[in-house]
């Protein structure tokens, strides 16, 4: 096992994870629509989330990648049958070409080997199924159910949970969303002519997220390759398959100072470092890059939690504090709102860290990422409120005034 000693091997490694996850160069999947149908098969799903403090994140994480991306293009894309909604770790919007690998957790739930909802209503969700194939799709909100007891979102109404039951364990798709509104129709009706619906073993479940993490994060740990996933008997038959990529020496392993232990293909240290840029990118909490948050503190040392579940006394950085990647760095969180009304991008508090670089070099990029970020959020301006450390806040406010 290699260890990793020194800053400059340390430094190579989080730019292999950095271009894996299309971070480093500018466009490398394309633009607009076709770089998005691109960038999701590349990163094997793009999460979902209903927070709209600012544009939601799977437009964000999409935004971030390609250029010319506009909200609209990834419900564009599911309604045409490039890519489908399921689950992954959470809800996320997934490439159709990996359909048959969303066929194990939705067996195990219709089997009852798992449980998304206990003791589901059956009779209703027949009687759901036989209205949809004789009627047509169908929303949630189109059902008029009695419902009892307090709201929330664990007293859905009865025929919400029975379509949810019915999406995960198969028999719906998502056919359609406006916003967080999905239309519900027969899988058979949505899933495109010639999709490969057979069910994969455990064995080749594993060999597929294995090969799709290597790819898009170029280097992978035992634990998060089967992260969050649910599926039985994939971490005993992905436990197996690194073993036995490991033994055949298709795989290296390296071991950081802090003794986390990530696998990549043999030979990937071996070429040149990849080259960084001085944009910086302002990254959703939900962006494939940083949602393994062990992960990301081992590789980059940035400790980083979302904290809009976090009781607001407790809050250090803010409601839904974005992290700030400049070069091969994590250099800051930004705590933002987009008030769409006014036209204003408020940046609530915003947090530079310890880095290595020029001051001036990073406050100039960070401003282009603002500038480019309040287009995208559809605002006229930006204003900043709170900015530490607190000497950088003249320079940052001069800057943001000579772009307006």
């Amino acid at each position: 096992m290699n260890v990793i000693t020194t800053q400059a091997d340390l430094r190579r490694l989080c730019r292999l994870a950095l271009k894996a996850q299309g971070l480093l160069q500018v466009g490398p999947f394309g633009r607009g629509i076709n770089g998005a149908h691109k960038a999701i098969g590349h990163l094997g799903y793009v999460q979902l989330d209903s927070i709209s403090v600012i544009e939601r994140a799977h437009h964000h994480v999409l935004q971030a990648r390609v250029p010319g991306f506009q909200p609209g293009m990834a419900e564009r894309l599911l309604i045409r049958g490039d890519i489908f909604e399921y689950w992954s770790h959470a809800a996320a919007f997934l490439p159709m070409a990996d359909f048959r690998f969303s066929l194990p957790y939705k067996h195990a739930i219709k089997s009852g080997q798992t449980h998304w909802f206990k003791d589901p209503d059956q009779q209703l969700m027949q009687d759901l199924l036989t209205r949809i194939r004789m009627d047509g799709p169908l929303r949630a909100r189109d059902v008029e159910t009695q419902r009892s007891g307090n709201s929330g979102w664990w007293d859905w109404k009865p025929a919400k949970k029975a379509l949810e039951q019915l999406y995960m364990q198969g028999d719906l798709m998502v056919s359609d969303r406006t916003g967080f509104q999905k239309t519900y129709d027969l899988t058979e009706r949505v899933l495109p002519a010639g999709t490969d619906t057979s069910p994969p073993s455990a064995a080749e479940l594993a060999a597929h997220l294995l090969d799709q993490q290597l790819r898009c994060h170029g280097l992978v740990s035992g634990k998060g390759l089967t992260y969050l996933r649910r599926v039985p008997g994939l971490k005993e038959a992905m436990k197996d398959l690194l073993d036995e990529r490991l033994a055949a020496g298709e795989l290296a392993s390296v071991q950081l100072h802090n003794g986390a232990v990530f696998h990549l293909s043999a030979g990937a240290l071996d070429g040149p470092a990849p080259r960084t840029s001085h944009r910086l990118r302002i990254l959703s909490p939900f962006d494939n890059a940083v949602i393994q948050r062990d992960r990301l503190n081992s590789l980059f040392g940035f400790d980083y939690q979302i904290e809009c579940y976090v009781p607001a006394t407790k809050r250090r950085y803010g409601y839904f504090s974005l992290p700030l990647l400049y070069r091969d760095h994590f250099v800051g969180r930004m705590d933002a709102k987009a008030h769409r009304k006014t036209g204003v991008l408020e940046v609530r508090q915003l947090h530079l860290e310890d880095h290595p670089f020029d001051t001036d070099a990073l406050i100039d990029a960070l401003v282009k990422a603002l500038d480019e970020f309040r287009v995208f959020q559809g605002c006229a301006r930006v204003v900043v409120k709170s900015v530490e450390p607190d000497e950088i806040k003249q320079l940052l406010q001069l800057s943001l005034n000579d772009i307006h």
